[in-house]
Formats: structure tokens, C-alpha cells, sequence
């Protein structure tokens, strides 16, 4: 399996910071700015995980994890919400969206790449 992510996110600086951390470790990285684009993306290029952004343009995280989950095509590609949303019940909205994983912003550059890789091993 590829190890090619896909990083919805409309934050150039959110996006900048997740894809260096992923491709100096190793993953190919390709990503979108709304959840539209994100939705196309990930029906074309299959990718291995996706990480989603929930508050985005036109969009929600939550109607696109949504959308990408009604996709049996993509039934298999772990969801993992990257946010701000931190308040109580966030976590657990976006996890009966159809996330299978969530990490809250901002990242913590030392430990970002450990906790996607984790997601990955539960999937293979």
C-alpha cells in the first residue's frame, strides 16, 4: 500500500507544517483546500489516510468525513480529524461523523508523525 496521505486543510501554514513533518519522514503528500477538493481528491488518488481539517470553507470536517465514508471505494482509508476543536464532545462529534482518529491542534511537531503512524498500523 502507498504511503500517500492526503491533508484537507485551508491554512497554507497548518498545511506547510503537517506536510514537511510527513514527507521528511518519509510520505508522499498531496493535499486540498476545501472539502470539495479534499472529496475529489481522495476518489482519485486513493491515498493511504486522510487528514481533515474541520472547519473549512463551504464544508464542514464533519459533512466530509461523512461524504467520504458513503464511498465504498474508500471504506478502508482511516479519517483522521486535525483540529482546533477541542471542547468537550468535539472529539466524539467528529468520531460519529465518520473519523477514525483525531489529533488536536496545534500539533506538537515531535510527536505528529508517531501518532499518524499509529492510525496506520490499526488500519494494516
Amino acid at each position: 500500500m502507498s504511503d500517500r496521505l492526503l491533508i484537507i486543510e485551508d491554512n497554507e501554514q497548518n498545511f506547510y507544517m503537517m506536510r514537511f513533518l510527513l514527507e521528511k519522514n518519509g510520505f508522499s503528500v498531496v493535499g486540498a483546500e476545501t472539502g470539495r477538493e479534499g472529496i475529489a481528491e481522495a476518489l482519485n488518488r486513493r491515498p493511504r489516510a486522510i487528514l481533515l481539517d474541520i472547519q473549512l470553507p463551504e464544508m464542514d470536517g464533519y459533512a466530509v468525513a461523512a461524504e467520504l465514508k458513503r464511498h465504498p471505494e474508500l471504506s478502508d482509508v482511516p479519517i483522521i480529524a486535525v483540529t482546533s476543536y477541542a471542547m468537550m464532545g468535539d472529539r466524539e462529534q467528529i468520531l460519529a461523523a465518520g473519523a477514525n482518529g483525531y489529533i488536536e491542534k496545534p500539533i506538537n511537531p515531535e510527536t505528529f508523525v508517531d501518532e499518524i503512524r499509529r492510525y496506520l498500523a490499526i488500519q494494516d
